[in-house]
């Protein structure tokens, strides 16, 4: 199994592209995203740190008056504007994450049923996965065009769209630290022959 890190800036496409993967290839996606959001569900490593830290007001109340599941937007107001509080909250997220992620890793190689395992994740490179997978992936595509994704898809101001771009690494950087460049600016059609290509399938 080649385990196969997939990097790269916000709109750039990556979660699309990499739903088109499963189908042309035996592999199976881990997104990152989605992972975070698992790690801090009732029973899961973060999510009795998280209440911990931040207080019962994050969590939902069912019609029993019993509480639930952490609140996204509750937790979101409880850390805004507050840097000391977000890294406490990074601090637990992060490497509940990557336990959970490694866990996966093992299970799957240990399953040895797929010929990939896609790590998906804007941060792959920050947080050490170069030296964990065998080959990391930058998906580019243009400023110009992941602005208008954003905005068409999400609905993001340009004021937003900056701050999250300032936020993220170089083109430059992600270049220097990648094995195999994915140009993904026009349709996906055309960034999947690439990775045909690269996967020889």
């Amino acid at each position: 199994m080649k385990l196969i890190g997939v990097t790269g800036g916000v709109g750039a496409g990556k979660s699309a592209l990499l739903t088109r993967v499963m189908e042309i290839c035996n592999c199976k996606v881990i997104f990152s995203d989605n992972v975070a959001n698992d790690v801090k569900k009732k029973g899961m490593p973060a999510y009795d740190a998280l209440v911990n830290l931040l207080g019962d007001g994050i969590l939902e109340v069912n019609a029993d008056g019993c509480y639930g599941e952490i609140d996204k937007k509750k937790m979101a107001a409880a850390i805004f504007k507050d840097d000391t509080l977000l890294q406490k909250v990074n601090d637990i997220l992060h490497p509940a994450t990557n336990k959970y992620i490694a866990d996966i890793i093992d299970q799957e190689r240990a399953l040895g049923e797929i010929d990939y395992l896609f790590i998906e994740a804007a941060l792959l490179i920050e947080n050490g996965y170069k030296d964990i997978v065998d080959e990391m992936w930058y998906i580019f595509a243009s400023e110009e065009v992941r602005r208008q994704r954003l905005k068409k898809a999400r609905g993001y101001s340009d004021e937003k769209i900056d701050g999250i771009l300032k936020a993220q690494l170089s083109e430059e950087v992600f270049r220097q630290k990648c094995d195999f460049v994915v140009d993904n600016s026009n349709d996906l059609d055309n960034a999947i022959e690439q990775i045909r290509k690269q996967l020889e399938v």
